[in-house]
């Protein structure tokens, strides 16, 4: 049986005059690749914002699994040129917070092991704001991983990046759940995107939702508007 990360129960949260998200309900399993998909305004990055325990619910719950390590990578945010760390020291800030000199030999390992991961290696010393957009959000999602999650959250992540540099970045995450068993949760409105890498969906939609794997899409997408 697969062992449960995230249960939401009749999650509802509306602001005055505003239902955004109604009698939620759905699980996130170990492993599982589950996109979260919808028009703007639905409640997608809601969601994620309670998941991350950042806004409260109006009703019904989120349990996460006890002592849950979760990794987020944003929407696309431009890095000034004249930022100051490289990309290496960029990615370590998840393990201090402040560019420090003295990390341990371990978090030296780890901060190596997720720029191979992520594809960063030759370009580890380049300053970051030097960087193209696909490997600033290579840099970020490296910084995600820093801590080892059991799940990595990405909220439009890909949204601002053209479409080579977008599936780029979207294979490095597949190889991560594939060959790591990372669970991933990808919030997104780009539907070849979604079609593509996901195995399960959650579609959100004003006042209701569906859910349920990949092959059962098609069949939603000829009663939804959203394709």
């Amino acid at each position: 049986m697969s062992e449960t990360l995230i249960s939401v129960e009749n999650l509802s949260l509306s602001f005055p005059n505003h239902p955004v998200l109604t009698n939620l309900s759905f699980k996130v399993n170990r492993g599982e690749f589950l996109g979260v998909i919808g028009e703007n305004g639905v409640g997608k990055t809601t969601l994620v914002r309670i998941i991350l325990n950042q806004l409260r619910p109006s009703s019904g719950e989120v349990r996460l699994k006890d002592g849950l390590k979760i990794g987020y990578v944003p929407q696309f945010r431009n890095v000034d040129i004249e930022f100051p760390l490289s990309i290496k020291d960029f990615i370590a800030l998840n393990f201090t917070g402040i560019k420090l000199p003295w990390l341990s030999k371990k978090e030296k390992a780890r901060i190596k092991k997720v720029i191979e991961l992520v594809g960063l290696t030759d370009i580890a010393n380049r300053p970051l704001g030097l960087a193209s957009g696909g490997e600033k959000q290579k840099a970020y999602l490296g910084q995600a991983l820093v801590n080892d999650p059991d799940l990595l959250i990405l909220d439009e992540s890909t949204a601002s990046l053209d479409p080579n540099t977008k599936q780029e970045l979207l294979d490095v995450v597949l190889r991560l759940n594939k060959q790591l068993g990372l669970t991933i949760l990808f919030v997104s409105h780009d539907m070849q995107l979604i079609h593509k890498y996901p195995d399960h969906y959650l579609w959100l939609r004003k006042g209701k939702y569906t859910t349920g794997a990949m092959s059962d899409l098609h069949n939603e997408n000829q009663e939804g508007q959203y394709v």
